[in-house]
């Protein structure tokens, strides 16, 4: 018995592993007695995977038993592939007991489509039932509510979880009839929908009874499949902000494709699509979130694809020189918070301080500011820090990333040295420079080639 649950849980941990949004941050609840476990505000901090990423959740899926046959799946109908499927009591007794040893401090629970959406659900709500009221866990639980389950296991999971989420996969109505035809955009959106409005009623009933369940407290997020189709990177964005502004997502999150199939329309050769394009599409969400971009300032129908040697804001600016340089002694808050350089910290931190002082470039380094970046698009004082003006052609080679190859790992091996040098012959040594003198000229910069210059 215990064999074979080992065997289920290494299937299903396993073929849980490319579903990105299993953030632990948003949920919070305070242990109580006669209760397990708690969950954290600012997230889970546990342990660390191959790669390098944070860990704290048993991320594991109910059943790889599918019933869609989408072709970007691991787990669809038609591939070859050794099939398992948890009980409720067997998924929540792994729960508990990984808890107790301290393995893990909450649950990601996600599933194939067994038999129907609203079955794989029903095993889903008792799994949840199980830890909730008979071991009186309380620590952070994420489930995937499954596209086309009914209204009423949506309403279960949701009180019972922290998080809900529902995958959209693709970002357009054609690529998920290509690739994943027993889904719709219809059966996505309803229960996103479903969550966004009980949510808000959710929030009105705790207005008159203060000790009503909470429905889901962490809110809902998505997960987007980057690269297996010929969508662009403004076509993404788009539908982010919609699913932001309609459906008060707490997060999106973007997963590269890796290929998994051999469908005529999945990319050619198997090739897997850049972890770079991936962290772009991060950034640029993260400037719509917080700093108050849209798609089409950072895109264009003309130019759909974001830079990948530039940062989105980078690229907005160069393509924008006449809004550079602006003092930041006198720039609005938001103005502030479209120089690169310059995040939502540290511009809060100009608009504090200079109602105490007139800042300075020195300044700027401590209150946060990147100076690296921000050099170029600022003044303090009217004194300008970068050696070229916004509108200078070099400026974006000044600008651009140098990507590695590949992801790094924290347990990868360090690179091999290169070849041993001979060992040098006997000479003399060579003479040193003196060292400049201290006087009128020590610590001026010594002058380089005519492009370091400003322009």
């Amino acid at each position: 018995m215990a064999q074979d649950l080992m065997k289920k849980l290494t299937l299903l941990g396993a073929a849980a592993k490319f579903d990105a949004s299993c953030a632990s941050s948003g949920g919070g609840r305070a242990g109580r007695k006669g209760q397990l476990g708690n969950a954290h505000m600012a997230g889970i901090c546990h342990t660390w995977a191959a790669d390098g990423r944070c860990v704290s959740l048993l991320k594991v899926l109910m059943s790889n038993a599918c019933q869609y046959d989408c072709a970007y799946c691991q787990n669809r109908r038609s591939a070859d592939t050794e099939r398992a499927t948890f009980t409720p009591e067997e998924l929540s007794g792994l729960v508990i007991e990984f808890y107790r040893r301290n393995y893990i401090e909450g649950l990601f629970l996600s599933s194939g489509v067994c038999r129907s959406p609203d079955y794989t659900m029903e095993l889903m709500v008792r799994t949840l039932e199980i830890l909730r009221q008979t071991y009186r866990f309380g620590g952070y639980i994420h489930v995937k509510v499954i596209p086309g389950a009914s209204t009423e296991l949506v309403d279960a999971v949701g009180l019972l979880a922290d998080r809900v989420s529902v995958n959209i996969e693709l970002p357009s109505r054609a690529s998920l009839s290509l690739l994943a035809p027993q889904k719709t955009p219809e059966k996505i959106f309803r229960p996103m929908d479903y969550i966004r409005r009980a949510q808000t009623m959710n929030l009105e009933d705790r207005r008159h009874f203060a000790h009503a369940p909470l429905f889901a407290p962490a809110g809902q997020s998505t997960q987007m499949i980057v690269g297996a189709t010929g969508d662009t990177d403004l076509t993404i964005l788009r539908l982010s902000q919609g699913l932001y502004r309609k459906y008060r997502m707490k997060r999106i999150y973007f997963s590269a494709y890796i290929p998994v199939g051999t469908h005529a329309a999945l990319p050619p050769g198997g090739s897997q699509v850049p972890l770079l394009r991936e962290h772009r599409l991060y950034q640029a969400d993260w400037l719509m979130r917080f700093y108050d971009f849209t798609p089409d300032e950072l895109l264009s129908d003309a130019e759909p694809l974001l830079d990948s040697a530039l940062d989105p804001k980078c690229a907005w600016a160069l393509r924008h020189p006449e809004q550079f340089p602006i003092e930041v002694n006198s720039a609005p808050y938001e103005t502030l918070l479209r120089v690169p350089g310059v995040g939502v910290v540290s511009a809060r931190r100009i608009v504090a301080a200079r109602r105490q002082c007139v800042l300075r470039l020195e300044d700027l380094r401590r209150l946060g500011v990147v100076m690296k970046r921000a050099r170029y698009f600022l003044t303090a004082r009217g004194a300008f820090g970068g050696n070229m003006l916004p509108g200078s052609p070099f400026l974006r080679d000044a600008l651009a990333e140098r990507p590695d190859d590949g992801q790094l790992s924290l347990f990868a091996p360090p690179p091999s040295p290169g070849p041993a040098l001979p060992p040098a012959a006997d000479k003399p040594a060579a003479p040193t420079a003196p060292r400049p003198a201290v006087g009128a000229g020590a610590g001026k910069p010594l002058l380089g080639p005519p492009h370091d210059l400003v322009v």
